[in-house]
């Protein structure tokens, strides 16, 4: 049986399409024997598990990658299989589509403690109850998040070029200088419209239309990702569908939750765990002040990324909806961003007040300000936006 998996492995690591290394290989303590590498879908997770195999591992039999599609779990155990694995000198396991197998928490526990020369990786969704809700996962997973392409990375990638990461205070204090060192090497703005188009997610290098690549990966969230691990009845799709239609169609924006309930004929708080589970699946981005949280209604809610954004067919974009849908995206996974009462449209850990112009503002700014269609800004509290892609 195992050599039916090592066959399939060993296809997979030979033909795995990796054209870009993500820096979170280099961020992951791999010595851990219990680690959830969490993701939006359409965001590499199935490739960055074939690139650490073959990184590591090469055609070795100590690692095997395994899908859970794979109709040998609906009629055999997870746990008879590890068994076996581990007999056969196994060290490695990469579990992919991990929530569907029906057990899977707790079989992960079990085996954590019963192989402990066993080290075991799995994809998650976003959406999937890992360490807080999940008391098999509690105390012994480790979670990290791989996000889309940052700017840096897709760069990097079109351009052929290796520039490093930068943290937010290297970027707030020594702005100028970085943009000096990229643009002696690039045009950054050449390629930073490409990337808010269609850029966040890696399959635009498959020879696929992205726009139906993407609606596809969209319905995928909203019917696997929402209903399938949550369990909502599917006759519920559409007035989910109906709900992130409406709010896509107008975010960035305050929630207007009543209307938004009478539209899809559901009550207040149903509607609020609708957009909850919405933001979970790495559709929307939602904003409170630095005292608010879930489950208060947020101060404005944001499209999680522009490629979603630009999905919406019918709808005009203005360029300052995508400026601050950019910066949001930027920054949410490693700082905390919040809403401000002050004119600054975001706060950002608690001391930095940034604005966000979509172009070069007619007067000398006040406050830090990110600013698109620039490369270079000339003032010193403007900084350009394509900067702050160089995040992660």
């Amino acid at each position: 049986m195992l050599d039916t998996f090592f066959q399939t492995h060993k296809y997979l690591v030979e033909h795995v399409n990796a054209p870009i290394r993500r820096g979170l290989m280099d961020e992951i303590n791999w010595a851990d024997r219990l680690i959830a590498i969490k993701g939006s879908r359409g965001v590499g997770k199935t490739t960055f598990l074939l690139q650490y195999a073959k990184e590591r591992f090469g055609q070795s039999r100590d690692c095997l990658y395994v899908n859970f599609n794979n109709l040998y779990f609906s009629d055999n155990s997870f746990l008879g299989f590890v068994d076996e694995f581990a007999k056969a000198g196994g060290k490695t396991l990469l579990l992919d589509q991990t929530f569907k197998y029906p057990n899977w928490s707790a079989e992960l526990r079990e085996c954590y403690f019963k192989y402990p020369q066993l080290h075991i990786v799995f994809s998650a969704s976003p959406v999937m109850r890992l360490t807080g809700e999940n008391p098999d996962l509690k105390g012994i997973v480790k979670m990290y998040n791989l996000r889309g392409l940052s700017f840096r990375e897709y760069l990097n990638l079109q351009a052929g070029t290796s520039f490093p990461t930068y943290t937010l205070d290297e970027i707030v204090q020594n702005h100028a200088a970085i943009c000096a060192r990229i643009c002696e090497k690039v045009h950054p703005l050449w390629y930073f419209q490409d990337y808010l188009h269609h850029g966040y997610y890696p399959f635009f290098l498959e020879n696929r239309n992205y726009s139906e690549n993407l609606l596809k990966t969209i319905n995928m969230m909203l019917e696997v990702d929402i209903l399938m691990i949550r369990m909502i009845d599917v006759a519920y799709l559409n007035k989910i569908k109906q709900l992130i239609h409406m709010i896509l169609s107008e975010a960035p924006c305050s929630l207007n939750v009543s209307a938004l309930s009478e539209h899809i004929s559901m009550s207040r708080a149903t509607t609020m765990n609708y957009i909850k589970y919405l933001k979970d699946a790495r559709l929307l981005n939602l904003l409170y002040y630095e005292d608010k949280q879930w489950p208060a209604k947020p101060n404005r809610v944001y499209i999680q990324n522009t490629n979603i954004a630009y999905s919406i067919g019918e709808r005009h974009l203005p360029p300052q909806l995508v400026a601050e849908t950019f910066f949001y995206n930027a920054l949410h996974g490693n700082h905390k961003i919040n809403a401000t009462e002050r004119t600054a449209l975001f706060l950002v850990d608690g001391k930095h007040y940034f604005d966000v112009c979509e172009k070069p503002p007619y007067r000398p700014v006040i406050r830090t300000t990110a600013v698109g269609n620039v490369e270079q800004a000339t003032q010193p509290m403007q900084i350009p936006l394509w900067l702050f892609g160089f995040l992660y």
